[in-house]
């Protein structure tokens, strides 16, 4: 398996390759769609791609954690966290990869 990982300048080469926009008006293109991605994010709106899958931020309740090794409880805050839910499109497209 490969250990790549795309980062934000492959983003914005393949702008630049596909759409044919400079390399400094991809760059930006990139940093302003992932800026309203993530605002929207922090507002607690739901980010849907169609024929992606869904970003949205869940809110978790505090708790009481276990330390595995000493099994002493300790608390854990309430906190956002981040959920990513793929399209069926893309959970079909990587299932396909995987059989290569």
């Amino acid at each position: 398996m490969s250990e790549k990982t795309l980062t934000r300048m492959d983003l914005s080469e393949a702008v630049f390759r596909e759409v044919g926009l400079s390399r400094n008006d991809s760059a930006q293109l990139v940093e302003t769609v992932l800026a309203h991605m993530s605002d929207a994010l922090v507002k607690g709106e739901q980010v849907k791609i169609s024929s992606f899958g869904t970003f949205s931020v869940r809110e978790k309740a505090a708790r009481i954690g276990r330390n595995p090794k000493t099994g002493e409880e300790v608390p854990i805050n309430p906190r956002r966290v981040l959920t990513f839910r793929p399209s069926h499109l893309m959970k079909d497209r990587v299932a396909a990869g995987n059989k290569s």
